[in-house]
């Protein structure tokens, strides 16, 4: 129970980050946000997990930089089609 709560925390903070990297206004609600960051952050480990860079002796700032990265890139591809699917209504 403990782990889901602390995925959706890490995917809520990731998606909040991702949102503030990303030029002009994502209009998506804060479910989509921390589900998109939680999404970043699978991606993330499982890339760094095949490039061997998941477990190292200090931080891991390979790692937490790709998981950013995905969720910046999940937040650019979904935002614009999430908006555009809610004004053509």
């Amino acid at each position: 129970m403990f782990q889901l709560l602390w995925i959706l925390l890490i995917g809520f903070v990731l998606g909040v980050l991702a949102k503030l990297i990303l030029r002009g206004p994502q209009s998506i609600p804060w479910w989509l946000t921390m589900l998109l960051g939680a999404a970043g952050a699978w991606l993330g480990n499982a890339v760094s997990g095949w490039i061997g860079v998941r477990h190292t002796s200090g931080i891991d700032w390979i790692r937490h930089l790709l998981q950013l990265g995905f969720a910046v890139a999940l937040v650019a591809l979904v935002a614009p089609a999430w908006s555009k699917n809610r004004t053509s209504r």
